[in-house]
């Protein structure tokens, strides 16, 4: 099968995606992705892809075209001018594609216009899209600080709602957006179907299994990884270290970049708080070494009803390495966590509480039960070879028979 992936993030930019190709790739499908230029969480274009550079490319087996867009930057209007900049010139060149596919994947993270390609070409070939949805808009946007009785809110609904309608059939990565679509968009029931993310392969090696539940010293290392912007509230993480500056056995370890990166090294500063590291963006290969080190892991959210509704892929990740999870965080991943067993929650940016429940994981010594409970209920629910089964199957049908 040919197949037209349409994703605004690939390689080098850490996103599941690439996985996700490169695995239907290894099955024997023809992949081909329609993508923009690495530029995320830094927000400028990286140096190998400026002044047309790698603008087509064959990385493990699948084909990479790359269409111009504008680095996202640190503001909100270099941000919507990389959203529009993208959805404009792949749209573009969806158009002018010569080769035909037999179906259309749509990897849609934010922003929502990452499928109007996807849309240009099936009105030209007559092809059918799937879409895999990991944020829901035009909440999303609520969720950033537009508000919902705004005109840009009621534009970006209708552009939402007519691209989501494009979809023959749409993929949700967490339960609770089924709702959502139903209830708010008035989309059809019958075209959606629930898929939760997997972890990559690397993160289920025997490695990160309890390589710190045997300490002498009983030093507790917790973990978060992932992008630092303002929907991950890494702050909430800062300031529960801060309440807890009385436990000189405590580390806190900051892996990723972002939007709100220095802004958190500044808090740290600010609060003079010594238990904090931060490592910036690490190659997702190093990342097994980080998740060794753990103690448990840390999930993160703002309060806001729409990222309630959303499952992080790191929550996977976290789960697949065996790791015990501690989240200041709301609704469908503290459902999951609570579900397996395999940490502690308490409501999103509640630092308090999340100082709280670390210090009562550090009292109960429970990392090698926890962990356990969460690789179990991953390879239950979540495995990679599940995903890949029900995605492959769902293209297929797609494809025009």
């Amino acid at each position: 099968m040919k197949i037209l992936v349409v994703c605004q993030y690939y390689y080098p930019e850490p996103f599941r995606i690439t996985d996700i190709c490169e695995s239907l790739a290894e099955k024997g499908h023809e992949v081909t992705v329609l993508t923009g230029l690495p530029n995320y969480p830094e927000g400028e274009i990286l140096q190998p892809y400026r002044y047309g550079n790698k603008r087509k490319e064959i990385i493990n087996d699948v084909n990479v075209i790359r269409c111009y867009e504008i680095g996202r930057g640190k503001s909100k209007v270099k941000l919507f001018l990389n959203y529009f900049s993208y959805a404009s010139s792949a749209t573009h060149k969806a158009l002018f594609m010569k080769e035909q596919y037999d179906v259309i994947f749509v990897n849609q993270l934010s922003p929502i216009m990452m499928g109007i390609p996807a849309i240009a070409y099936k009105w030209k070939y007559k092809k059918k899209i799937l879409l895999y949805c990991l944020d829901l808009w035009p909440d999303s946007l609520a969720a950033g600080g537009i508000k919902p009785n705004s005109l840009i809110y009621k534009l970006f609904y209708k552009i939402s709602k007519w691209i989501y309608s494009s979809a023959d059939l749409i993929l949700i990565s967490s339960s609770m957006f089924k709702d959502y679509f139903s209830e708010v968009l008035k989309l059809d029931e019958a075209s959606i179907r629930h898929l939760p993310q997997y972890a990559e392969d690397l993160f289920t090696v025997d490695l990160l299994q309890n390589t710190t539940l045997n300490k002498i010293n009983r030093n507790f290392d917790f973990v978060f990884a992932g992008n630092i912007g303002d929907m991950q509230s890494v702050e909430t993480i800062i300031r529960a270290a801060n309440e807890l500056k009385n436990m000189s056995n405590i580390t806190f370890h900051i892996i990723g970049d972002g939007s709100k990166f220095e802004n958190c090294k500044k808090l740290v500063d600010q609060m003079q708080i010594d238990s904090i590291q931060f490592y910036g963006r690490r190659p997702v290969d190093e990342m097994p070494k980080y998740y060794a080190m753990a103690d448990a892991m840390l999930v993160t959210l703002k309060k806001n009803n729409t990222l309630s509704l959303t499952l992080p892929g790191k929550v996977q990740s976290y789960m697949a390495a065996g790791k015990p999870i501690i989240g200041a965080i709301d609704g469908e991943t503290r459902i999951i966590i609570e579900k397996a067993n395999c940490g502690y929650t308490c409501e999103a940016e509640n630092h308090e509480e999340l100082a709280k429940i670390i210090k009562t994981f550090c009292i109960n010594n429970e990392s090698e039960l926890l962990g356990k409970n969460a690789q179990n209920f991953y390879f239950e629910n979540f495995s990679k070879e599940k995903f890949m089964t029900t995605l492959e199957t769902a293209l297929f049908d797609m494809e025009d028979k």
